[in-house]
């Protein structure tokens, strides 16, 4: 019924920037908070930043500063502006969104499929 689908993930420098994208798709009635999470390598996934509907944003401690969360509600996208990367943000990049679809009475959580982001020289 809903899919997420990101794109944006690549491999880039220290210091360097990516921007990531994700957009929601199907029989969406409403989307609440949007969100980016991560998992390294032998790590739990973290969450990274979220955004909701209304625009409040919230960021792990170690990307405050750097990442900037922002989402296109017309698009149902969210976005993730990743700028001065460093090594330890290499990880696989997933988005969630909390959505209510059509004659659904409750929304629910779902998840895009990952996108790789690695910071490597």
């Amino acid at each position: 019924q809903v899919q997420l689908v990101e794109s944006g993930g690549d491999l880039v420098q220290p210091g360097g920037s990516l921007r990531l994208s994700c957009a929601a798709s199907g029989s969406i009635l409403i989307i609440d908070a949007m969100g980016w999470y991560r998992r390294a390598p032998g790590k739990q996934r973290e969450l990274v930043a979220t955004i909701t509907s209304g625009g409040i944003t919230r960021y792990a401690d170690s990307v405050k500063g750097r990442f900037i969360i922002s989402r296109d509600n017309a698009k149902n996208t969210v976005y993730l502006q990743m700028n001065d990367l460093k090594p330890e943000d290499t990880a696989v990049y997933s988005c969630n969104a909390l959505i209510t679809v059509i004659r659904a009475t409750a929304p629910r959580p779902y998840w895009g499929q990952g996108t790789q982001v690695t910071v490597s020289s």
